[in-house]
């Protein structure tokens, strides 16, 4: 297994989407390893299974996918039947993207009900989904989460395994066709510049010396272009993009300046006549900057973000031309193909690679992406939950840089084959993809589309931090949105009024936290709606009580005023006791004692008299409106608990003595 992982990362993420298809012969072809097609005897009859399975392990290990299953297929009809031939046979075909044949055979290496390595596993229900056996994948992805818990892939089956439902509902917003530029080789990746398209393909154009790649026996690719005229045959004219950019290898997906004035392309390590190889002798894929000069495009340059010993490749840019967004294998990708970022300067220098992380990476193959206008990023993923094969996914950048969960943009953009290289303008929302479903001309074609209906729900998540109790709006408490499952997606401070702003995903359940200092931690669930919109949560905290505390200063109450002399309860303070009435019929275990005080003016005796009328009457009150009277107690202090120096004898303000005429609500008990 080691040996085949090895070969999947390093030839499948050369410039393949899934290590079969159109890249098969750019991505095979990044993991040239000789030119020379080996030829293979017709005749095996003399041959003994042993010098069979050893010429197709030779074959295999030089990526000749193609001839090493004809060798492995004569040794099984010889009496093979090891669970060694199946992988490898299952994989010759997996990596060429035949996934009915690598169906049957993986379907056979299962049916020994041996040990496996996980993978195959995951191989399996890939090529399963692509025959249509939905059911029988999905089991595979099920016992492949079990061998393999870490494997996210494994993990978002569990958490969302009615994911063909949501494919489904994504479905049906696509008219296609045949894009009319195909032959009957290799045709994928497509751009736009200067009213035509530029796409790359394996065509032969009349080169009798054009050379073949061994993993599937088709031609190196070029960049042709076309602006869709007809010639006198009734065809649409194709011709080579650039004479002075084709070499003997692969160039692919190229993506222009808004200018038109600077290409990067994808292109075999290979350079001013030079072969570029890895430790392992392995020619890999690289990123390359071309200038048009006097309508010619200059010798290209290579990118400082490319390495020998890693691919690097499919460039796209944003609608500012500051970041480029790329495919590779280098050190710190999470999977076997991640996608990356890295910021292009005024001075076309670069910053550094910034891998887009595991929102959108997963442990398998992200490939192919494309950024639009509308800060959506479109790629293929075999790693993301699909149909088969390479499935095109979006995702949107929301206004704080981060990219929103990916989401497969459905039937029939999408289908059980390999799916790709996605490229839409997003005023006409026509646009093109890729694909090497049946029925095309070639072994990948390119068709047209229209979309005729947005899938992209945008909503956002927002609302107000208030006080439970005074209603009044709470600045600066820490608001944090986590997934379903309570994993952290973002954390941020409420406003100065209080209110807070998640961008979120449609039709997602998240729970949001909001904590204060003196407040109890609260937490909400919301489901976000389906369609486009704003999605309110206003979540009330309460402050933290506790035995001895007063109520009158937790809840931030206006002094509770009494007439001169008098002791009945003031149409003014009868709005202040209710909110000590709401508090204690919202908490039902608290208990309260009333106490009432007054400033020092009259005598003693006489405050004390009506300090204790003044409390009876607002335990009356309160026992009027509804609060038990076994849950209060009262008492009246006169001017005995004065809070200043405002005593008898002592000249104070009117404000001053008015802090001592207070009424408390101590707590207690809880």
């Amino acid at each position: 297994m080691k040996n085949i992982y090895k070969i999947y990362l390093v030839c499948l993420s050369l410039l393949s989407l899934n290590g079969y298809s159109q890249l098969d012969d750019v991505k095979k072809i990044d993991t040239l390893t000789s030119d020379v097609k080996e030829e293979i005897p017709s005749i095996y009859s003399d041959v003994s299974e042993s010098r069979l399975m050893k010429r197709a392990d030779k074959l295999y290990g030089k990526y000749a996918y193609m001839d090493a299953a004809k060798s492995y297929e004569k040794a099984f009809e010889k009496g093979d039947k090891s669970p060694e031939l199946f992988k490898k046979l299952g994989n010759t075909y997996y990596f060429n993207a035949n996934q009915e044949k690598a169906a049957k055979w993986y379907n056979e290496l299962f049916a020994l009900n041996v040990a496996v390595e996980p993978e195959y596993y995951f191989r399996y229900s890939h090529a399963l989904k692509s025959i249509g056996q939905f059911d029988k994948a999905n089991q595979m992805l099920s016992l492949f989460n079990k061998k393999n818990k870490a494997d996210s892939r494994g993990k978002s089956f569990v958490n969302k395994s009615n994911y063909l439902d949501i494919i489904k509902s994504n479905s049906g917003r696509y008219t296609m066709e045949d894009a009319g530029i195909n032959s009957k080789y290799v045709d994928y990746g497509t751009t736009i510049v200067n009213d035509k398209i530029v796409f790359t393909s394996a065509r032969d154009t009349g080169n009798f010396a054009q050379r073949k790649h061994k993993w599937t026996n088709q031609y190196f690719t070029n960049l042709y272009s076309s602006d869709f005229e007809v010639d006198k045959s009734g065809k649409i004219s194709v011709n080579k993009f650039s004479k002075s950019l084709n070499t003997r290898f692969h160039e692919a997906t190229p993506v222009f300046t808004k200018d038109g004035k600077t290409m990067y392309f994808t292109r075999n390590n290979y350079l001013d006549g030079k072969r570029g190889k890895s430790d392992n002798k392995i020619t890999l894929t690289k990123i390359y900057k071309a200038k048009l000069i006097d309508s010619t495009w200059q010798e290209a340059l290579e990118l400082p973000i490319n390495g020998d010993n890693y691919s690097t490749e499919h460039p796209a840019l944003s609608e500012d031309g500051k970041t480029m967004y790329f495919a590779s294998d280098r050190p710190g990708t999470y999977g076997q193909l991640d996608l990356w970022k890295i910021g292009i300067n005024e001075d076309g220098s670069f910053g550094n690679p910034e891998n887009l992380g595991t929102k959108i990476n997963t442990e398998g193959r992200e490939s192919f992406p494309t950024f639009t206008n509308e800060n959506e990023l479109y790629f293929a993923s075999d790693g993301l939950l699909g149909l088969g094969g390479y499935d095109i996914f979006v995702s949107k950048l929301n206004k704080y840089n981060v990219f929103l969960e990916p989401i497969n943009i459905g039937a029939p953009a999408n289908s059980s084959d390999d799916d790709f290289a996605y490229l839409i303008d997003t005023d006409t929302r026509k646009g093109y993809l890729s694909s090497n479903r049946p029925g095309g001309k070639g072994l990948d074609d390119i068709y047209k589309f229209i979309e005729t209906k947005r899938l992209i729900c945008e909503q956002s998540l927002s609302g107000t931090i208030t006080d439970a109790d005074t209603k009044k709006k709470i600045e600066d408490s820490k608001i944090t949105l986590c997934d379903e499952h309570f994993v952290e997606i973002n954390k941020i401070q409420s406003k100065e009024n209080g209110t807070y702003f998640f961008d979120v995903n449609c039709e997602k359940s998240y729970y949001v936290r909001a904590e204060k200092e003196g407040y109890d931690t609260k937490e909400e669930f919301v489901t976000i709606p389906s369609k486009n919109g704003k999605t309110i949560l206003d979540i009330a905290l309460d402050k933290i009580v506790v035995k001895g505390d007063d109520l009158a200063i937790k809840l931030e109450l206006n002094t509770i005023y009494f007439d001169l002399d008098k002791y009945f309860i003031r149409k003014d303070a009868a709005l202040e006791l209710e909110k000590i009435a709401a508090y204690l019929r919202k908490y039902t275990t608290i208990q309260v004692d009333i106490r009432s005080h007054t400033d020092c003016r009259h005598s003693h005796k006489y405050n004390q008299v009506l300090s204790e009328r003044r409390a009876k009457s607002t335990f009356n009150w309160l026992v009027e409106n509804g609060i038990s009277a076994e849950r209060l107690t009262y008492k009246g202090y006169g001017e005995t608990q004065l809070v200043n120096g405002c005593k008898n004898g002592v000249k104070c303000t009117e404000p001053e003595h008015q802090m001592n005429r207070r009424s408390e609500f101590i707590i207690t008990k809880m």
